[in-house]
């Protein structure tokens, strides 16, 4: 039986690079510790289970040293402490998967003859955030008040994530990769990451990310698009990262759904208030999460007051979801994971016989009778 001989330095990268748990995999290969020695080595079809295993590419194994994994974005990070950071494979391959559902996109709105959507890069950085704010509810057609229609904040954030879409960007949220439920996507690590493109922006959510924190998220990412910044980002607690831009960034979500002049009117008469920030949620229509930063970045409140909520509020938000007893809507989920313009261009090509169905599975990450199921739906508009 042939065996391949890999470099143990390759080895040794590999078996960190996944988030296996080195015993689990001493389990299940018996012989790891003599392959990362080199005292024996696997055979091709050991290696390509361990490739599986460590969430490897295998032609990795191959090479003489580990190769440089770099996301192909920008990566802002509000805590830099702690040990050089690396993405992680899921973060990675959802990265290079949006791309690649960008691109395809890309190339079929400009084969419809689509122009370039005019708000792309159409702000700067150091404009006024209330101008660059009065900007986005232009893109995404919502007026000043939109969301005190809305009869929870919960459904404001379901009006907003639909108007970005009808505003031409194409919206993602997944909390695994793919469809594929044992990989999670980390939202310690990234919150969301955005794709600036003229024809086919895309915008990213981490939906293990509280929901509470969704509608801030995607504020934020929708100045990354006026200012022409793809970038990819955790914003622990809400808070930017240490750059001009993603400090910019949330001075305009922050504005765009918590009007200061608003704000300032309304705070004096919350002071004996038990739960302003929840007060300031319902009168606003954001999250208590939301109403607690933009409060905090005013200085009304100090920053372990806002803290001291904010770790509750998480606490709470994390228990609430983990009590749900459903296991979701279909369409509903797809929806957000797919997306409904994504998924009818995709049907749509595929309809015209411009795209084979092997292809259309790996755009959209859904296969066999579920694709038929969400794509049918969506055509025929039964998936809303």
């Amino acid at each position: 039986m042939s065996r391949v001989g890999v470099s143990q330095e390759v080895f040794r990268w590999a078996i960190g690079r996944g988030g296996a748990v080195p015993a689990r995999l001493e389990k299940k290969f018996p012989k790891i510790r003599e392959w990362e020695a080199g005292a024996s080595q696997p055979t091709l079809r050991q290696l390509e289970d361990l490739a599986r295993a460590t969430r490897t590419p295998l032609g990795y194994f191959f090479l003489d040293t580990p190769p440089e994994e770099r996301l192909p974005i920008p990566y802002f990070r509000t805590v830099t402490e702690g040990p050089p950071w690396h993405p992680s494979p899921e973060l990675l391959e959802t990265a290079h998967t949006m791309q690649r559902r960008q691109e395809w996109m890309r190339e079929y709105l400009l084969d419809q003859g689509v122009e370039p959507l005019p708000f792309i890069r159409s702000a700067r950085p150091e404009e006024a955030p209330r101008l660059v704010a009065e900007r986005l509810r232009q893109i995404v057609r919502l007026e000043v008040n939109w969301a005190a229609a809305c009869p929870t904040w919960e459904e404001a954030l379901r009006v907003f994530r639909t108007a970005v879409e009808e505003a031409g960007i194409l919206l993602v949220g997944n909390g695994v990769v793919e469809n594929n439920t044992h990989r999670r996507l980390d939202p310690q690590e990234f919150r969301g990451f955005v794709l600036v493109d003229e024809i086919a922006p895309l915008v990213f959510l981490n939906t293990v990310d509280a929901k509470a924190a969704h509608m801030f998220t995607l504020a934020h990412e929708l100045a990354h698009l006026v200012f022409g910044s793809s970038a990819a980002f955790d914003l622990r607690s809400m808070e930017p990262a240490d750059e001009p831009t993603e400090r910019s960034c949330n001075r305009v979500a922050a504005e765009f759904l918590v009007p200061e002049d608003q704000m300032r009117q309304a705070w004096p008469s919350l002071r004996p208030d038990p739960e302003p920030f929840q007060t300031l949620a319902r009168r606003f229509k954001v999250s208590p999460l939301v109403a607690g930063r933009r409060a905090l970045d005013l200085g009304l409140i100090s920053r372990e007051a806002f803290f001291d909520f904010y770790n509750a509020y998480i606490q709470y938000d994390r228990r609430k979801a983990a009590s749900r007893a459903d296991g979701g809507d279909f369409y509903k989920s797809q929806n957000l994971r797919v997306g409904r313009r994504f998924a009818s261009a995709v049907a749509t090509a595929l309809g015209e016989g411009k795209l084979l169905y092997s292809e259309a599975y790996r755009l959209t990450g859904l296969r066999g009778a579920a694709f038929e199921r969400y794509t049918r739906a969506v055509l025929t508009g039964s998936s809303r």
